[in-house]
């Protein structure tokens, strides 16, 4: 292989990441190399990545293996000690081209490879500005990074460090760009969003950034928001809500559990009624918004009415997109100490709890049937409507924003109807 080549897991900001990363690289002049951005949110993230690494070092022999992101900030020791990996950069360091520059020799000893800095250090969160993001049709904007809060079954914060924010300013320049690159929709994306601006003078909140972009930038067609915590949502991003066209039907909460004792059993900040709350107002001010969550099943001490209240608050807020991840104990966190259930049984009711999505997932499939949406044409074959309800999109051309009708669906996405005059370019 020749260049740079960057593998990407986990979240939005990841793969806002990886590009600021190839560019640092190839500024660097690095040549030949392969850049792995890992996840730490879960066990299995890490075992993929492992594969991942291995699997490059087979097909690449020769190629020189750099693993980060944020289970190389908080497992470098494990990563070191791959035969596989010639260095290992923390969250930091892989957004410098200097990192690149100074890479350890080959074959030198597992602590030499490490270049991982004490992420808690970090008090300010540069601007990081990119073109393009590879293979996708919607571009992301990091607006935040780190997280203040500590839940008891997360890593993510010693991987990323404290709150911070980008600066508005900065925000709004990317977001010119990348219009100007030919993408018709923004996603702001962070690892706590909605904790945006609480650094920043005058503390504007992630709602007045939202705001502000829209009407700074007024050729952004759809500007969307990544996964939101609903306890901090300002009277900004109601607004928005309610009388913005432009800012997508669609939020991603971080819901985490349906019972109240579990919630508080994981540090978080809201209750079953808060969230209950929120999906009610945003509906009434919005009625096709959607909603995708993720949730956790089989956290320690949940018994098994616990686990059904999880499924009943999902039915209750009337989840679009359940996203379900059996709990999986993260070395170093409070909730790895507490009494564990068997993996079996965690397993079982990760699998009941995405039953329920299912079929609340078919159920928003149905109710759109019939109904006139806008689509964006993404490179595979598929398409998202404005509530990011995934559609066919067969035979359109990638990026388009199609106007079309729903005529109803295979139980995975939507069928629709394409009217070619429609077609924005």
């Amino acid at each position: 292989m020749s260049g740079v080549e960057v593998i990407t897991f986990g979240c939005r900001l990841n793969t806002y990441e990886s590009e600021v990363m190839r560019g640092e690289a190839e500024k660097a002049g690095l040549n030949n190399a392969i850049l792995v951005n890992t996840c730490a949110v879960t066990g299995e993230a890490v075992r993929q990545a492992r594969q991942a690494i291995r699997r490059a070092r087979r097909d690449n022999p020769h190629a020189r293996i750099i693993v980060t992101g944020c289970a190389a900030q908080t497992e470098k020791e494990t990563f070191a000690g791959m035969p596989e990996v010639d260095a290992v950069l923390g969250n930091e360091e892989k957004l410098r081209s200097a990192s690149y520059r100074s890479l350890p020799d080959f074959g030198v000893s597992a602590e030499e490879k490490v270049r991982v800095n004490d992420i808690m250090s970090v008090t300010e969160t540069a601007p990081q500005m990119v073109k393009a993001i590879d293979g996708h049709v919607r571009a992301f904007i990091q607006v935040q990074n780190g997280c203040d809060h500590r839940c008891t079954f997360c890593i993510i914060p010693f991987g990323r460090g404290n709150s911070r924010s980008v600066p508005m300013g900065a925000i709004v320049d990317q977001a010119r760009r990348l219009v100007d690159g030919g993408y018709h929709e923004i996603v702001l994306t962070g690892v706590d969003a909605t904790s945006y601006g609480a650094d920043l003078p005058g503390q504007p909140g992630l709602g007045l950034l939202a705001k502000t972009l829209l009407k700074q930038v007024p050729d952004i067609l759809r500007l969307r928001l990544s996964s939101i915590d609903g306890i901090e949502a300002d009277s900004h991003l109601f607004d928005l809500i309610a009388d913005e066209p432009r800012f997508m039907p669609h939020l991603h909460l971080s819901l985490q559990h349906g019972d109240d004792l579990i919630l508080k059993r994981m540090k978080r900040r809201h209750s079953r009624q808060d969230a209950i709350d929120f999906c009610r107002k945003a509906r009434d001010l919005r009625p096709e918004i959607s909603f995708g969550a993720d949730m956790i099943a089989g956290f320690p001490t949940e018994t098994a009415d616990m686990a059904e209240r999880s499924a009943t608050l999902a039915e209750a807020c009337a989840i679009a997109q359940l996203h379900v991840f059996p709990y999986s104990p993260r070395p170093g966190t409070p909730a790895a100490r507490m009494p564990q259930l068997d993996r079996t049984l965690v397993k079982e009711r990760a699998a009941r709890l995405r039953e329920t999505g299912q079929k609340l997932q078919l159920a928003h499939l149905s109710a759109m049937a019939g109904s006139r949406q806008t689509i964006l044409v993404e490179n595979n074959g598929l398409a998202h409507t404005e509530n990011f309800t995934l559609a066919d999109a067969a035979g359109l051309v990638p990026r388009e924003l199609v106007s079309v009708i729903v005529t109803g669906h295979n139980g995975k996405h939507l069928t629709v109807r394409a009217d070619p005059a429609s077609v924005r370019n």
